[in-house]
Formats: structure tokens, sequence, C-alpha cells
């Protein structure tokens, strides 16, 4: 049973960059774009009419895989390298609180709850496409976002937290100026929090508009002030893309110092090569560069079978 729980697990994870956890990985994704086409299509009434039960039977089959492939992922989660998950009842609780799982979750339990709670199908079908951040675990795009927020969180956290002040004091102010010649439309400081928001983000939809020389003061300054705060966790973001996009190229370098310590690359070094730069979301051009740039600093690489030079493409893995 601990052979087909390891094995299954060296398959999800796909930890040993096996043909099988590749083709598996392909299926999954091709699986979730398909569902959550599915659920888009089927809220277009003329081919929900036309296809509805077609639309609806898939996503039965495709939520059936993902349950199953969830629940084989809290199986095997006590063969994580980690010790925190050996504990065959902790560590898996503890594996089903990891945020990975809880998406995983989310993916599927929208669904179910449809035909269990007396809810609003259509209400319902929203929520299912929760589905889409499964992606996160198989898409590098998504891994690099999680890596960026989670190193950003301090730096974004505190510019959001100037913004909501700003958007208090804005929103209290422009009520103030605002409230006696237009009580219907700033009536409350929650109201006019929506007029703060549009303004702070330079939207102005123009269903809210001072009309008091004050009131007009207030919205020039928030405006100035407010076009330079919005757009500090968007170059915060910036920041963190460029830095990990950084240490991605700078472990890939590393490893590849690594492989070429002795001057060849072996069948598996030029697999584990390949496998960390398809982890790291790195393209093939980009890794041959790297690989050809160290190699030309140490010299020339030679296959250990037939000593003969090894290509850009082949040094790359790709």
């Amino acid at each position: 049973m601990s052979t087909l729980r390891r094995r299954t697990y060296e398959i999800l994870e796909n930890t040993a960059g096996t043909p099988g956890g590749r083709l598996l990985s392909v299926i999954l994704v091709a699986l979730i774009v398909a569902n959550v086409a599915a659920i888009v299509l089927h809220s277009v009434p003329s081919i929900a009419a036309r296809y509805g039960t077609s639309l609806v039977l898939f996503e039965w089959f495709s939520m059936l895989v993902f349950t199953v492939e969830y629940a084989a992922r809290v199986w095997c989660a006590v063969e994580r390298d980690d010790t925190r998950f050996r504990d065959p009842v902790r560590g898996r609780v503890r594996y089903i609180l990891s945020p990975l799982a809880l998406i995983d979750l989310l993916a599927i339990l929208p669904f179910y709850l449809t035909h269990v709670l007396p809810v609003d199908l259509r209400f319902m079908r929203v929520f299912r496409l929760l589905v889409i951040f499964k992606l996160t675990r198989y898409h590098s795009s998504m891994i690099l976002l999680g890596r960026v927020l989670r190193s950003e969180a301090g730096p974004i956290s505190a510019a959001l937290f100037i913004l909501v002040t700003l958007l208090i004091v804005a929103s209290s102010f422009v009520y103030l100026a605002e409230r006696e010649a237009q009580p219907e439309v700033f009536a409350s400081v929650p109201d006019a929090m929506w007029w703060a928001i549009v303004t702070m983000t330079t939207v102005g939809y123009g269903d809210m508009v001072p009309v008091t020389p004050l009131g007009k003061f207030v919205g020039g300054v928030i405006a100035i002030i407010g076009l330079g705060m919005v757009a500090l966790p968007a170059g915060m973001l910036a920041s963190g893309f460029s830095e990990q996009l950084h240490q991605r190229r700078r472990e890939f370098e590393s490893e590849v110092r690594q492989v070429l310590h002795d001057g060849v690359v072996s069948a598996e070094e030029s697999a584990r090569l390949q496998e960390i730069r398809e982890r790291l979301g790195l393209p093939d051009e980009q890794a041959a560069e790297i690989v050809d740039l160290i190699a030309r600093r140490r010299g020339s690489v030679r296959c250990p079978h037939c000593h003969k030079l090894l290509s850009a493409e082949d040094r790359g893995g790709g």
C-alpha cells in the first residue's frame, strides 16, 4: 500500500519529472480550462437550451475527476518529504488546510452545494468558476504571482492601509462639504466612499459629483493624491515580479554551475536541468543562453559518452 501511495504522490506532484506525471498535469489543465468554458457557455440561454444536458454531464464528469484527484492528494499527503505531514491524521489535516489544498476544495465545493442547499443555481454557478484557481498548481505564472504576493506582502499591506485611511478621510470631508447641497447623493460617509473610490482610481463615473466650492477642492486634492497612491501597489507588484524573475535566473545559474563543475553533463544531470527549468518556468532559449554563458566561462562541455561538444540545445535540456 505504501508503494502505491508513494507512486501516486510522485505522479500527482510530478516530483520525479516522469512522463506519467507530466501527462496527468496536461490532462488536468485541459480539463480545468474545458470546465470553465462549459460553465461560461451554460450561462448563454441559446447554448444552454441546445447543449445544456451535454454541458451538465461534462461538468459532472470533470467534477468527479477533480474530486478523485483531491481525495488522492489528501491520501498520499503523508508521503511528502516535510516531516510535518508524516502523521497519518494530523499530517493530512495540515495538508487540507494548506493554500493549494484549500483552492482544490473550493474548486469542487460549490458544485456539490448546488445540489444540497436551496440556493439560486445561477448564483452558485458563478462560484463554480473558482475551479479556474486550480491552475495555480500547474501554471508557472500563477505560481510566480503567489511568490510575488508572499514576498511583497508587507509593503503592499502598508500601502493598502494608507489607501484605506485616505479613503475614509476623503469620504468624510466630501460628506461634510456636500451633505447640505446634495443630501440625497451624499447621504452618509459610506455613500461618499463610492465617490472617493472612483475619484482616487481616476475612473470618474459621474454619478456623484461635488457642486460646492469646498467639495470641488476636496475632489481635486483627492484626485491628485490618489493618482500616486493607487499606483503604488502596482509598482510594488511590478518590482516584485522583476525580482522573482531575477531570482529564478539565479537559481538556475546556481544549478548549472553545480552540473558543470566537472566539465561534463551526464544524462541524469541533463534531465535534472530540464526538470528545474520547467519548475522555474524559464523559456528554453533563456535556459540555453545561461548554460552557454557559464560553459564558455568554464571551457568546453563534452558528452561523457561520445566526448563531443554539447550543443546549446543539448545543454539547455530543451
